[in-house]
């Protein structure tokens, strides 16, 4: 149970929620925006401690009752799948190309008890060549981004996870983006497939290991796609070339390789010479750092504490806290 605050504890100006499937991380802003503190529960949408909007509430006590009950005006506002079919209130989608302020304006409103309420940002959504695209969460992160740089133009914008999302950011709006599925493919090839019977998870990166999976998706034998490659972390340990736990890190490398690969493909020459940033978790970024270099990618920055910058900065826009009420 989290300690309670302080009477001297600094004012807090906003209570920020990042609220994903697997997990809550709860921030608390002073006045002009610096994090003053940072909670972490496991109590995501799927994992709440009961069912239904009762589960929300919980949580919310659970992690930031506290918080709640010492700020009792500081608005509440929450961004993820918290805001999805399956979470506490959908968050309808906005459809790109979108800006920050857009967003701000198309919050949504949840009561939580004692006369307050919850707003969540919606995601986005892009309909291009007859497929569907939507982020939730992410664009938050890239508000935060924007915010961060104090720039309008970021180029493009990873953000690697168990869904990556790359996103074309341009006159402070998100224009485009993509999803790749590479965090969640890995995750079912590692645990629930055949390759699952020789591969060790866990342990110390072996980076000789993850660039030989680069190598593999950049090679001839790369061009056949994932499907075909994938298959060769089994071969390469059945022969002796890799050890058990070097089948991790090269199905880690030879995903990325080719999520890479096909990013390059696709935008590498409508991008050439702009900035290319990453958001995520910072061990994940360093892998991908190292398949953009692989690739001929120089320069990738990894930008950090995106999450509660975009939070603030949504907050602004929507005039939920004092300050600029537009975003760079």
């Amino acid at each position: 149970m989290p300690s309670p605050p302080s009477p001297e504890s600094p004012a807090t100006a906003l209570i920020a929620l990042d609220w994903g499937t697997s997990s809550l991380r709860a921030y608390r802003l002073d006045p002009a925006g610096r994090t003053l503190e940072q909670r972490h529960s496991p109590h995501g949408i799927t994992q709440l401690p009961v069912a239904g909007a009762e589960g929300f509430v919980q949580a919310l006590q659970l992690l930031a009752g506290d918080w709640l009950a010492a700020w009792p005006r500081a608005p509440l506002l929450a961004c993820g799948m918290v805001g999805s079919a399956q979470g506490w209130r959908e968050a309808p989608y906005v459809a790109v190309p979108s800006d920050f302020a857009g967003l701000a304006g198309r919050l949504v409103t949840v009561p939580v008890g004692s006369g307050r309420t919850l707003l969540i940002v919606p995601g986005l959504i892009e309909h291009r060549e007859g497929l569907p695209n939507v982020m939730r969460g992410e664009e938050t992160q890239i508000a935060g981004a924007l915010a961060l740089q104090a720039v309008d133009d970021l180029g493009l914008i990873g953000l690697p996870g168990t869904h990556s999302k790359w996103a074309r950011v341009a006159d402070g709006r998100v224009v485009a983006f993509d999803t790749y599925m590479t965090g969640e493919v890995y995750a079912a090839l590692s645990q629930h497939t055949l390759l699952a019977r020789t591969l060790e998870r866990g342990g110390a990166f072996d980076e000789a290991a993850f660039r030989r999976g680069l190598e593999t998706a950049q090679s001839e034998a790369g061009r056949r796609g994932p499907l075909s490659t994938i298959f060769s972390t089994r071969t390469l340990g059945l022969t002796g070339v890799l050890t058990a736990k070097a089948q991790a890190d090269y199905l880690s490398g030879l995903l990325i390789g080719h999520e890479v690969q096909s990013v390059c493909r696709t935008l590498g020459a409508e991008l050439q010479g702009q900035a290319w940033q990453l958001i995520g978790d910072e061990q994940l970024c360093r892998r991908y750092q190292v398949a953009l270099r692989h690739a001929g990618v120089e320069g990738v920055r990894w930008i950090s504490q995106a999450t509660e910058a975009g939070l603030w900065h949504v907050a602004q826009a929507a005039g939920l806290v004092a300050g600029r009420t537009g975003l760079p």
